[in-house]
């Protein structure tokens, strides 16, 4: 009687389907929709997005600031002057224009 060293068909077959279903694991794990790269795309965004904020919010300060000062309450005459020169090109008789 002769014993075959040689490992059965099956056994190849699991270990081949086990690698199979490994590698296309750990590729999804890192490559897929949910996977490490994209969590990093996400959180650069994601700080990208709050420096965004972050401006916003000053620019909304400013703003609302320059209503407050143009508003019934309170009138900053230095800004109103300021604002009818922009808007309706508005001079002084003293004054001189240059272009």
């Amino acid at each position: 009687m002769t014993r075959s060293t040689r490992p059965s068909f099956g056994a190849i077959a699991f270990f081949a389907i086990a690698f199979a279903l490994s590698a296309y694991f750990t590729f999804a794990a890192v490559q897929g929709d949910f996977g490490l790269f994209r969590r990093v795309e996400i959180q650069a965004e994601a700080e990208e997005l709050r420096l965004d904020l972050g401006r916003l919010q000053t620019q909304i300060g400013d703003m609302e600031n320059l209503t407050r000062r143009l508003s019934d309450d309170y009138l900053d005459l230095d800004l109103l002057d300021e604002q009818a020169r922009s808007v309706l090109g508005l001079v002084r008789a003293d004054e001189i224009v240059i272009r």
